[in-house]
């Protein structure tokens, strides 16, 4: 890795965690919603980004720039294993399961829509 990689990852990341902050607030302010739609929503189309990435074989900056930096920063585990804890004890446990649920499924899919669509 490279001076110039580290610096894209950085300018990816931070519009992509602004982005991701951004979801979560609209969810839960404009939607009525709980925080982890948001979180899904993010999830799903870094899935999709970074599927399509794949599929393009991108290498290189771009890489950098977009897959590790951008969907690094837009798509997050953390927040939502977080979110998960947080419906649990809150005696949301069906949420806590759809979503979970949720978003392997649509994580997968959309990862492997991205790969079809962006044949390389």
């Amino acid at each position: 890795m490279t001076a110039v990689d580290a610096l894209l990852v950085a300018l990816g990341a931070a519009v992509g965690a602004p982005l991701r902050l951004l979801a979560n607030h609209l969810a839960h302010e404009r939607l009525g919603t709980t925080p982890v739609v948001g979180t899904l929503t993010v999830n799903v189309i870094g899935s999709a980004v970074l599927g399509a990435l794949a599929g393009a074989a991108v290498e290189g900056a771009p890489l950098a720039l977009v897959g590790t930096g951008f969907c690094g920063a837009l798509t997050t585990f953390s927040t939502l294993a977080l979110e998960l804890w947080d419906a649990f004890e809150d005696d949301r446990p069906v949420e806590a399961a759809a979503v979970t649920g949720l978003s392997v499924v649509l994580g997968i899919g959309a990862a492997a829509l991205g790969w079809w669509l962006v044949p390389g």
